[in-house]
């Protein structure tokens, strides 16, 4: 379910501090029902999926499918995703920002075949980001309580355009977001999220995280 922007500015995170100058774009309530220790299973499911060989649209409807595989042969043929746009070259990655106790903390899990990369890991939050052509963005998730005594994961993006072409690419493909993209990650991840145990493996949890793609 999509959210008002205060749903995550009213939140008391880290990212606040960090992100300053990124734009918040979206802000979503996941399929997560849990209690209020729950976000290291919420990180667990993200060890499973970075752990597995599967890509990330398996289990989308052909739509979806389509459309995530024509941005990446777009970006191919465009140039919209080499090397000299990334992080470190176009964008100074997030990291280069953290204070000590964030950058010295435990890196997130990144599902096999993102093209996002690990930035931080507390106990109630995590952020991913990516940068190209296009774009730079992160991708932020914290546990929240839902109003009703249950907690949830919920995300945001937070964006920052690469000029005129930028935000005129981040207008073109919202409405293929919102119609065809999200709608399959909310399925996936609400399959994925009853795929994971309540209840840890021996030695598992958040410090075990840090597999970049």
């Amino acid at each position: 379910m999509r959210l008002a922007g205060n749903a995550h500015t009213d939140q008391p995170w880290r990212i606040h501090e960090i992100a300053a100058d990124f734009h918040l774009e979206d802000v979503w309530a996941l399929p997560t029902p849990g209690g209020p220790d729950d976000f290291e299973r919420f990180v667990r499911m993200g060890e499973r999926i970075a752990g597995d060989d599967h890509q990330p649209t398996d289990g989308w409807a052909w739509p979806a499918r389509a459309l995530w595989n024509l941005r990446w042969q777009l970006g191919a043929l465009l140039g919209w995703d080499k090397t000299e746009h990334g992080l470190g070259h176009r964008a100074p990655s997030l990291r280069d920002r953290l204070p000590a106790d964030l950058r010295d903390g435990p890196a997130p899990p990144v599902p096999h075949g993102s093209p996002f990369r690990p930035v931080y890991l507390t106990h109630n939050e995590m952020c991913w980001e990516l940068s190209n052509k296009t774009v730079h963005c992160l991708s932020h998730y914290g546990w929240v309580p839902d109003g009703s005594g249950g907690y949830h994961a919920q995300a945001a993006a937070l964006v920052k355009p690469n000029g005129a072409f930028g935000r005129a690419y981040m207008a073109g493909i919202q409405p293929l977001r919102y119609l065809i993209v999200y709608p399959q990650l909310m399925k996936q991840i609400d399959r994925r999220w009853q795929e994971t145990p309540a209840e840890p493996a021996t030695g598992a949890g958040p410090t075990a995280a840090g597999r970049e793609c």
